[in-house]
């Protein structure tokens, strides 16, 4: 069995900056545990990156979230915490994004021909659940997975509405 662990947008704006929000940071030491674990089980580590730009107000995206986050080359745009130091130790694949799901990750996953996705990371309603799509769509006979340990939202209602969608689609094991 060929397996991947993805690590969605674990980066300081989104934990501690720009959009970080309480119990983010918690998330740390969950996630850098399962990659160092995925990484000596022989697992690929992919880890995506929001990566915006001085024109991110004038894209889609900018419209309809309005605060500047994780320009690239900006302390917001670094993986956050120890998870930086275990994604570095596995040598993970870097993929970077300007939306909320990554069409690049979607063709990664689909050349390496994955049997098993597993993600995790933020945010649980947006990026996580839109990534998850895509590798649904990029390996429709895969077992993709989200932790919902792993995984966290700025606010309750929106992780329980997003936990529930992703059960749905049979993304979170019961």
């Amino acid at each position: 069995m060929k397996n991947a662990l993805v690590v969605v947008d674990y980066q300081y704006d989104f934990v501690a900056g720009a959009l970080g929000f309480a119990g983010a940071e918690t998330l740390d030491a969950g996630i850098a545990a399962r990659v160092r674990t995925a990484a000596a089980d022989g697992w690929d580590v992919i880890y995506t990156l929001d990566t915006h730009g001085a024109d991110y107000a004038s894209t889609r995206e900018g419209r309809y979230l309005p605060t500047a986050h994780c320009v690239e080359g900006t302390p917001g745009f670094a993986v956050y915490g120890d998870t930086a130091d275990a994604l570095a130790e596995a040598g993970a694949t870097e993929v970077r994004k300007n939306a909320f799901g990554s069409l690049e990750l979607g063709e990664l996953l689909k050349s390496r021909g994955y049997d098993r996705v597993e993600l995790c990371g933020l945010v649980s309603g947006i990026c996580v659940l839109a990534c998850a799509v895509i590798a649904l769509s990029a390996l429709p006979h895969a077992d993709v997975y989200v932790d919902p340990r792993l995984t966290a939202s700025f606010d309750e209602k929106s992780y329980d509405a997003s936990l529930e969608v992703m059960r749905g689609m049979g993304l979170i094991k019961a």
